[in-house]
C-alpha cells in the first residue's frame, strides 16, 4: 500500500506544476487517501513502526497538496487539512462501524458481535450513556486482541457520555471526529 502510494505522490508530484491546488487535493483524495481509508479498521493495533509508514504516506500527501517544505512541522498542516493521523483515522473507522452496529444500521454479522451492557440495578450518572460488554475470552494473541469483536468494546467504552449518547449518525460523526481532533492535536 505504502509503495503504491508513494508511486501516486511521486506522479502528481511531477505534474504538480500544471495543476490548481483543488486539482491536486482531489487527485490525492482518489489515488493515495482513499487507499490510506480502504479498510483500514484491519490496522487496528498494528505496531508504531508499521503504522509510521502509512503516517510517511499520509503527511507526504499533506505536503504535496499545500506545497510544504520537507522540513516544515507537518502537524500544522495536517491541522490545516483538518486530516486526522492514520491512529486515530482507524479509531474513527471502527467507532463509526460500531455506532451503525449498535443502532442497527449494519450488516447482521457486525451487529452480532456487539453486545450491549445491561443497565446497573443502582441509580449511577453513567446508566444513561451505552456501554459494551469486553469479550469474557481472554484474548490472548495480538490477532485476537486486534479482531473487532475485542478492539470496539474497548474504544466505545473509551469515550465520553456525551458522544456515546448521541443517535444521529451525522451528529456523532462530527462529535466523533471533533473529539479525536482535540486528542490528536
Amino acid at each position: 500500500m505504502c509503495k503504491a502510494s508513494f508511486y501516486h505522490i511521486h506522479n502528481i508530484r511531477r505534474i504538480s506544476k500544471y495543476l490548481s491546488k483543488e486539482s491536486r487535493q482531489s487527485l490525492v483524495h482518489a489515488y493515495v487517501t482513499s487507499k490510506l481509508d480502504y479498510c483500514n479498521g484491519i490496522l487496528y493495533g498494528l505496531p508504531k513502526y508499521q503504522l509510521s509508514k502509512l503516517q510517511r504516506v499520509q503527511n507526504m500527501a499533506a505536503r504535496l497538496i499545500t506545497d510544504t517544505m520537507k522540513f516544515d512541522h507537518i502537524k500544522l498542516v495536517l491541522c490545516n487539512l483538518h486530516w486526522l493521523p492514520v491512529n486515530h483515522r482507524i479509531q474513527f473507522k471502527i467507532l463509526m462501524i460500531t455506532f451503525k452496529a449498535i443502532h442497527g444500521m449494519a450488516p447482521s454479522y457486525l451487529t452480532s458481535l456487539i453486545c450491549i451492557r445491561s443497565e446497573s440495578r443502582y441509580s449511577l450518572r453513567n446508566n444513561d450513556a451505552i456501554f459494551l460488554e469486553r469479550p469474557k475470552v481472554v484474548m490472548r494473541t495480538t490477532l485476537g486482541a486486534r479482531s473487532f469483536h475485542a478492539s470496539s468494546p474497548s474504544l466505545w467504552n473509551s469515550l465520553p457520555a456525551h458522544i456515546r449518547t448521541i443517535d444521529s449518525l451525522a451528529l456523532f460523526k462530527k462529535s466523533l471526529k471533533t473529539y479525536l481532533f482535540k486528542l490528536a492535536f
